[in-house]
């Protein structure tokens, strides 16, 4: 069983960032911009200034004990822990990649198989499904088989969006959070990784299943849409993205006059740089700096009991006829 998260520079540097920063970019299913116009903004543009930029937004969330992003130290442990709770079944290895960076999808499929699997199921971390995530894991993955003369068998674990183990542990995570907060938020938001609106109207399927998490996740709770808001964050380049932004929705609701706001980051499966920098730093200055008082980013389910739990019910599940 192969775990996969988005990815992570191997370091903060400039050349660093602008390998990953590079790799990422020039996705095709994260870019679908004219070839010839996007290669020229991004290796005369981007590829110049960002690099700097990202690494000292990096820098600020670094494990600086372990000299990695707190992505990849999360996603190993993750592997771990999973593997121990499925360890009463000597046969299932459990290794992690990153989509981008190290570990490659590659290497860790080279090394599952030379270690003797020849069933693999690959599981993208992400609870929602896009094009953009989900689909280009499996792109990856692919890559690296049509170079493999003896293929092992593959499955490709689905979205986990509307699972009921999964809402719960977002559920019970939320509580336990706002608990132990030395206020009360008059509002949580339910922050999601955006995309350009474009790919919406094209069919991805990504809005309609953050919008289903959001629903399922307020009826748990017994919250309304004003208790409980769906926005995105993240967004890049001038195109309209998925609305509301998370943003201006923080800066709209400190103007507004709330003092005391939560922000759950439940499209991410890890902590990372979205939400241990752009969330817990910018848009708490953002809201400060509006007028609010009391800002709180509740943690990721990361390598918790409660996501650990979700991550066994899924492989549980996708597992079926093979062990």
């Amino acid at each position: 069983m192969l775990l996969v998260n988005l990815g992570t520079p191997d370091a903060t540097d400039y050349w660093s960032m602008r390998r990953y920063l590079k790799e990422f970019l020039s996705d095709r299913r994260v870019i679908e911009e004219n070839r010839l116009k996007w290669w020229l903004v991004l290796n005369l543009i981007i590829l110049t200034v960002r690099p700097g930029r990202k690494g000292r937004d990096y820098d600020k969330i670094w494990n600086k004990e372990r000299n990695e992003s707190f992505l990849k130290t999360i996603t190993r442990s993750q592997s771990d822990k999973i593997g121990e709770a499925l360890a009463k079944d000597a046969r299932i290895l459990v290794d992690w990649a990153m989509r981008y960076g190290n570990p490659s999808i590659k290497s860790r499929l080279d090394a599952m198989q030379a270690q003797g699997c020849d069933r693999i199921l690959i599981v993208p971390l992400y609870p929602q499904y896009a094009a953009a995530t989900s689909a280009t894991v499996c792109d990856k993955a692919f890559e690296a088989l049509a170079q493999t003369r003896w293929q092992p068998s593959i499955r490709i674990a689905p979205a986990y969006f509307d699972r009921p183990a999964y809402i719960e542990a977002l559920a019970t995570s939320l509580e336990q959070g706002l608990a132990a907060l030395s206020f009360k938020p008059e509002v949580v938001i339910a922050s999601f990784h955006g995309m350009p609106q474009e790919y919406l109207e094209k069919g991805d399927p990504y809005y309609c299943q953050c919008a289903a998490t959001t629903r399922l996740l307020r009826d748990r709770l017994k919250l309304d849409d004003k208790q409980l808001m769906m926005t995105f964050q993240s967004r890049f380049g001038p195109a309209e993205w998925l609305k509301p932004y998370t943003d201006e929705t923080v800066k709209a609701l400190a103007e507004r006059g709330v003092k005391n706001l939560a922000v759950i980051t439940p499209g991410f499966s890890s902590d990372c740089l979205e939400t241990l920098e752009e969330i817990a730093m910018e848009n708490a200055e953002i809201f400060h700096h509006a007028g609010g008082e009391n800002f709180a980013a509740i943690p990721c389910l990361n390598d918790s009991p409660g996501g650990i739990s979700v991550i066994e019910d899924v492989v549980t599940r996708e597992l079926q006829g093979w062990v």
